[in-house]
């Protein structure tokens, strides 16, 4: 079977992986070159790096691909509906890797990136922002932001450009990469003194739960941003199954 799976998460590494040893023909497509490195070169596994518009990706589809795999980020709502339209284009059967969310008590939720800088300006205390760094121009509308968020962000030169660039001080950019143990963000928090923790619903493989335990070990707020829509498909496993017994 030869797959092209739009990834760029964990999972979305890991199905791409075991659907390569398992035999098959897979080209990962992933935005950066950051992506393309944490993926480690294997036989039958491509991988095309740059970000893609839809027509970008039904060209690529029309390469005589069996199915069409997204496995992009859950917060990626526009990515994610630019490929199932670009699937259905090019006719190709296609699926959705899901990575399920997790609970967690006392949090505050916020609908977006801007209602939770808004409500920032009226929570006091220094601040954890771990929500990535296309994120970082909202959260610089906060007030004293340069004193009051650190921001943690992949170890790459773009997101480092990005938190400089937008004003926040380099002694308050933490470079590194996730997901982080409970033990690593409680470090975090106590280093910073702070008291608030900012995170997406990352689930089990962005390190959700451990976020949410730390800041309740160190008495921070946990302001969570929702995710942007509700998806159907199926997690890696059972989607590996699919992809390998059933489709096969």
């Amino acid at each position: 079977m030869k797959v092209l799976l739009f990834g760029g998460t964990t999972e979305g590494h890991a199905l791409a992986c075991r659907l390569a040893e398992a035999g098959h023909s897979v080209t990962c497509c992933v935005a950066t070159e950051y992506g393309r490195d944490l993926l480690e070169p294997q036989s039958g596994l491509t991988v095309l790096t740059g970000r893609m518009d839809k027509d970008a990706m039904i060209r690529e589809m029309d390469r005589g691909y069996d199915c069409v795999v997204d496995a992009t980020h859950p917060y990626a709502a526009l990515v994610s509906e630019n490929i199932r339209a670009a699937a259905q284009t090019a006719g190709l059967h296609y699926e959705r890797l899901l990575r399920p969310s997790e609970a967690a008590e006392n949090v505050i939720t916020a609908e977006s990136s801007a209602e939770a800088a808004e409500l920032l300006a009226d929570m006091p205390g220094n601040v954890l922002l771990t929500t990535g760094s296309k994120d970082l121009a909202v959260f610089a509308s906060v007030p004293d932001f340069q004193k009051r968020i650190w921001v943690r962000v992949l170890p790459s030169l773009e997101s480092l450009s990005c938190a400089l660039e937008l004003g926040y001080p380099a002694s308050h950019i933490i470079c590194m990469q996730g997901p982080f143990s409970k033990q690593m963000n409680i470090a975090t928090l106590q280093d910073i003194d702070g008291a608030v923790l900012v995170t997406k619903d990352t689930g089990r493989a962005g390190g959700f739960g451990e976020k949410a335990e730390a800041a309740q070990a160190v008495g921070a707020k946990l302001l969570v941003i929702r995710r942007p829509t509700t998806e159907t498909g199926l997690e890696l496993e059972a989607l590996l199954k699919k992809l390998t017994e059933d489709i096969v």
